[in-house]
């Protein structure tokens, strides 16, 4: 049995615990939500226990696929045990449907199904406001190398792939998402979580947003959104 130690890091929405294996970690999922990079704070009743139950479940699903990631097993409501990571400091977001920035941004009508998925780079820095960038910033802030951001953006493609059919199995388009990654013994594994907080889902018969937008832009109903959004993960 893994022995839960010293916190090593309290993030917006989980903590980070040390083990007795120095390769192990236990990640706490909390109930807080942020949204404009910290401006707006606020909290959801049972987030942490919907998050980490729906987190669990796709990583298990995304390594019986063929991609690596950090999780280990679950370990309780709100805690899963995973592999300690050095988290690569580049969020890849990936785009289905026009939505959020890429909407500010570009013009697009939100709702526009693009024609091919869109992989973005962004630099993980609060204090910067997470600003996108391309390759070659990457690379002059030594966070990767181009091996490295070239698997980045294969394993988000691969995952796309993955996950937008495992959604559309449940009456869910998935939008758009980000993914954190870090090294692992040599090698690069998905981390941090996938979930409302970090996926644009609506409702694919309906157009219903089922994420963290709708505390973003108060949209009430925050906390059956995010629910229903695991009941339909679990339960088919």
């Amino acid at each position: 049995m893994t022995t839960k130690k010293e916190l090593l890091h309290e993030g917006k929405a989980k903590k980070v615990f040390l083990t007795d294996n120095p390769d192990l970690v236990i990640q706490e999922f909390k109930d807080d939500a942020t949204a404009f990079n910290n401006k707006k704070k606020g909290s959801i009743r049972n987030k942490g226990i919907v998050n980490n139950a729906i987190s669990c479940k796709l990583f298990t699903y995304l390594q019986e696929n063929g991609v690596q990631t950090h999780l280990v097993e679950k370990l309780s409501d709100r805690e899963m045990l995973c592999k300690k990571l050095s988290i690569i400091m580049v969020e890849v977001v990936t785009r289905n449907v026009a939505a959020g920035s890429l909407v500010r941004r570009y013009g697009f009508e939100e709702g526009t199904v693009l024609q091919e998925p869109i992989i973005e780079l962004y630099l993980k820095d609060d204090d910067l406001d997470d600003p996108l960038m391309n390759d070659s910033h990457a690379l002059a802030l030594n966070l990767a190398t181009q091996e490295e951001i070239a698997t980045l953006k294969a394993e988000a493609a691969k995952i796309n792939q993955l996950l937008r059919k495992f959604f559309a199995d449940r009456k869910l388009t998935l939008v758009d998402f980000k993914l954190e990654f870090g090294r692992h013994n040599g090698a690069i594994l998905l981390g941090d979580e996938i979930s409302p907080d970090t996926c644009r889902f609506w409702d694919s018969e309906t157009g219903e947003k089922m994420d963290k937008d709708r505390f973003r832009f108060d949209l009430g109903d925050v906390e059956a959104a995010y629910t229903e959004v695991e009941h339909r993960v679990l339960d088919l």
